[in-house]
């Protein structure tokens, strides 16, 4: 949505506005006849207008303000003429018509949408009618008998001084009734605005909302492909393994299948803990959140799972901030367990992990067939290339690695096998983020 310039025009108005300005103009038309009979009856005017030029006015005065909303310029336009058909001819009506042409002459202010054609018609109305006034002065100098005798010799005369109060005073009234327009059109350009920025605001809000949920059902789907493919992953092989060996070998079924157990029960557990976190994330332990501290156990657990596995640790152990931590322990999770689907039987892998002064970096190597990588080196990981894998592996390590500020390397070894680097930076204070 786009903000509102300053060619901001009223947007049409409603038919409840229609209806309230029918309502007004009918009222004025009502009042302008009440006062026009009561001012004939006080004999001000010696000789009113006859009984058709005063319909004619006071309807031109007071009728077409039923549409100045619509027609603000066309509508001031005929008030004005009705105002100088009532003062030009007569009309025993001082006041609502004085009403009329003000509110008219507001209306073009404050709801015309051309602005350049609000100013020039407010001057051309002001204009011609002060220029009737003055010539009515002019015209009225000459006759000693008008405005109660008053007496017209001299520059600064009681009729002089008479005169020159009927030009402030119309001056006044019509910068009064452009000005008050003016700021009628200020302030509902105004309004528009806080509510195009409001509406703005909300838009954002609803956005940044969905992006987070958008967010969050990406990292629950991370944290559930880690967690279900590592374990799925050695339950199928040591399944495998243990359908292979049931016959000619029962210990060796019997302690495949006891793998399977046991890795469908830590599975069980993360998920239920992930779970949790997602339920009350508040009351997270995080002792309990897997971590680089944990690698012995996925070594241990694919060593187990029959891929020969060490672990490296290089540099002094220094804490890591959470998020990290939980970040490069799904790396190599991840990564072992496409070590163990695409690597080959035989194949053997190195798990390495170094702290250097500023940044902490894994490193899981094998030396197996490789499967798994797709044309460019990198964007296949976990079976793009060629063994029906999803190819999300290696966009789940980078999106979240890159979330902690890190980056990710994956490609062929050049003796062979397959490396996936995950280096993330970290300040230079103990324990600092990144």
């Amino acid at each position: 949505m786009t903000p509102v310039s300053a060619e901001w025009a009223r947007p049409a108005p409603s038919r409840t506005q229609l209806r309230t300005d029918a309502l007004i103009a009918g009222t004025l038309a009502v009042g302008a006849t009440t006062t026009s009979l009561l001012y004939a009856r006080t004999g001000i005017i010696a000789e009113p207008a006859p009984l058709w030029v005063w319909v004619l006015g006071l309807a031109l005065c007071t009728l077409p303000l039923a549409l100045r909303r619509l027609a603000p310029i066309p509508v001031a336009v005929v008030v004005a003429i009705g105002f100088f058909v009532c003062g030009q001819f007569a009309v025993p009506e001082l006041l609502m018509v004085n009403i009329c042409l003000f509110l008219a002459l507001y209306t073009v202010g404050a709801w015309e949408r051309n602005r350049v054609a609000a100013v020039w018609a407010l001057i051309g109305i002001s204009a011609a009618l002060l220029a009737w006034l003055v010539i009515a002065l002019i015209i009225s100098s000459s006759d000693d008998e008008e405005f109660l005798g008053m007496p017209r010799s001299g520059l600064f005369s009681a009729y002089a001084t008479y005169a020159v109060i009927q030009i402030i005073t119309n001056l006044l009234y019509f910068g009064g009734a452009f000005w008050f327009g003016y700021r009628a059109w200020r302030a509902a350009r105004t309004q528009a605005m806080l509510e195009a920025q409001g509406q703005e605001l909300e838009l954002e809000r609803q956005t940044s909302a969905a992006q987070a949920v958008a967010l969050e059902r990406l990292g629950i789907a991370r944290e559930l492909h880690d967690v279900v493919a590592h374990h799925v992953s050695v339950m199928g092989i040591q399944a495998a393994a243990a359908r292979r060996s049931l016959h000619p070998d029962p210990d060796r079924a019997v302690t495949a299948l006891g793998v399977v157990e046991g890795s469908a029960h830590t599975a069980v557990e993360e998920l239920r803990r992930l779970v949790h976190t997602l339920r009350t994330p508040e009351v997270e332990d995080g002792s309990t959140t897997v971590g680089i501290a944990q690698l012995a156990h996925l070594v241990a657990e694919s060593q187990s799972a029959g891929t020969g596995t060490v672990l490296i640790v290089a540099g002094a152990r220094r804490p890591v901030p959470l998020l990290v931590d939980v970040a490069l322990y799904r790396v190599v999770q991840e990564a072992l367990t496409n070590v163990r689907k695409h690597a080959g039987r035989g194949a053997e892998a190195t798990v390495r992990l170094r702290f250097d002064h500023d940044a902490v970096e894994v490193e899981i190597s094998d030396d197996g067939i490789v499967q798994r990588l797709a044309s460019g080196g990198a964007g296949g990981f976990g079976g793009a290339g060629g063994s029906g894998g999803s190819g999300l592996g290696l966009r789940g390590m980078r999106e979240r690695v890159g979330a902690v500020g890190g980056e990710v390397w994956a490609g062929r070894r050049e003796r062979g096998g397959f490396m996936v680097r995950a280096r993330v930076p970290l300040s230079s204070e103990p324990g600092g983020t990144a």
